[in-house]
């Protein structure tokens, strides 16, 4: 049951891909997607319209790869969350790493003061402020120990935090630098290139390598942080250790996406219900999840109103509220945190 569900994800992810490539202001058909990708791989193949090649190698394929990456990216950092944390409401959103990203990009608009020039001024803000963050909730946490209730309550109250810095910039920033704040506050998968895939992907993979090594740790600890120490698992030194390279993953993805809700949220919720809490199998299937979610997403965002593309993080709001609620008050839901 639980590899035909992951084998049904990559199976949705792929078919997801396949119909959002094709659809847009630009119709194209599968095989013309399909001559477009080998023409690439062995020139000459195939006699491709040079429109149709700009648009899917520039445009639409960047985007699908972007999506896969970053929903996969916030799914796992959800689940990861949630188990260290032993809290079913954290994400990268309520801890408020996304809040930082957010004011880093406020400082850049308002300010221009910035941690890189050039095409990522906003990028590198982001980042840096994303990992300030999290090492304000680390750093808060470690003065009384790092359980998970001090981590929780540090992230909210960072959180508010940088939303009220956000709203300080807000309220004094031009027309302009207000319109450039709220558009990456609402986050898009429109300005994604290969060139930030690049850097996103070499980021998310280690971060990923390195949380697949606790996947044992993680089904410890499910059990409580007392049964997971006599069983040689140090909780303390391993939810500090998956919080920090969590929190590395989500600042590597929300500096180039902007800030999108939900997914990590979700994710693990719908994963944890369907295959239990199992990491070895939990693990891929938030990633799965979140991919999915995040490619739906940005298939309605992208179509939705024709010409007018809305911002994906906003419609991720839109879709995950009543989702979300549905998880809630569904009869059969099952609690794994104790």
């Amino acid at each position: 049951m639980k590899m035909l569900f992951l084998a049904g994800l990559v199976i949705l992810i792929i078919v997801a891909s396949a119909v959002i490539v094709t659809i847009g202001q630009v119709p194209m058909t599968v095989a013309q997607v399909y001559g477009t990708v080998f023409s690439k791989l062995w020139p000459g193949l195939f006699q491709v319209d040079p429109l149709v090649s700009h648009v899917v190698w520039k445009i639409r394929l960047p985007l699908i790869v972007g999506a896969i990456m970053a929903g996969s990216g916030l799914g796992i950092c959800g689940c990861v969350m949630q188990t260290v944390l032993k809290n079913p409401m954290a994400s990268p959103f309520t801890l408020g790493i996304s809040s930082g990203a957010h004011f880093g990009v406020s400082i850049a608009a308002v300010f221009g003061v910035s941690i890189m020039g050039g095409p990522y001024l906003l990028v590198g803000n982001a980042f840096v402020c994303a990992l300030l963050c999290s090492g304000c909730i680390i750093a808060l946490s470690m003065i009384r120990g790092a359980t998970s209730e001090t981590l929780v309550l540090a992230g909210i109250a960072v959180n508010y935090l940088f939303q009220a810095l956000n709203e300080l910039l807000n309220y004094i920033a031009t027309d302009e630098q207000r319109a450039l704040m709220s558009y990456w506050g609402m986050g898009s998968l429109g300005d994604l290139n290969w060139r930030s895939i690049l850097f996103m992907g070499v980021g998310s993979i280690v971060c990923l390598v390195l949380l697949y090594v606790k996947i044992w740790d993680l089904n410890l600890m499910t059990v409580g942080d007392e049964s997971a120490q006599s069983m040689g698992v140090n909780p303390q030194r391993t939810r500090l250790f998956v919080m920090v390279v969590a929190s590395l993953l989500v600042s590597t993805i929300v500096a180039f996406i902007g800030v999108i809700g939900f997914i990590g949220l979700i994710a693990p919720h719908i994963g944890r219900i369907v295959i239990g809490n199992d990491h070895r199998y939990l693990l891929p299937a938030s990633c799965g999840i979140g991919a999915s979610l995040l490619l739906i997403a940005n298939a309605v965002a992208t179509n939705l109103l024709g010409s007018s593309v809305i911002p994906t993080g906003l419609v991720m709001s839109i879709l995950g509220v009543p989702l979300f609620l549905y998880l809630i008050l569904r009869g059969k839901r099952r609690e794994y945190w104790a």
